[in-house]
Formats: structure tokens, sequence, C-alpha cells
């Protein structure tokens, strides 16, 4: 036999193989208690501070006056 027909022979085989590995990758662990309160920290949130944010983005869009519509009154000066 030609070195490629054994080659073609174990395709299915290197297929199995490749899948199974790659499914072993996505073993569901349970997360551990001790582990979730990290995860719970203010810090790790998407937006850590939601006042602050809101504050800074509005006295950011009330400086650069490019702001309408939002209910807010006052002009580019910051003084609303």
């Amino acid at each position: 036999m030609t070195p490629g027909v054994e080659v073609v022979k174990n395709i299915p085989l290197i297929v199995l193989l490749a899948g199974l590995t790659l499914l072993s990758a996505c073993a569901s662990q349970p997360l551990a208690a001790w582990d979730r309160d990290i995860l719970a920290q203010r810090k790790m949130q998407a937006d850590p501070y939601p006042l602050d944010s809101f504050l800074d983005e509005h006295i950011y869009f009330s400086k650069e006056a490019s702001r309408g519509g939002a209910g807010v009154g006052g002009g580019g000066c910051g003084c609303n």
C-alpha cells in the first residue's frame, strides 16, 4: 500500500479522536462556593459603579452640548 491510502483509512479515526478531545474540553464543573463571592463582587460586574458612569456621561454630554432631548436642561457650560 502507498502511504496516501493509509492516511485516508485513518481519517475517521482522526476525526473521532479530535471530536472526543473537543468534547472533553466542554466538561461542566460546578462552581465552588468560595469562588462565587469573587464573581459576585461589584468590580466584576459589567458596570461596577452605575451612578458614577451616569454622572460622568451627564457631565460629558452637558459640556459637549452634543445631546438633546433627554429631558435634561442646560447648555454647554455644564452648570445644570
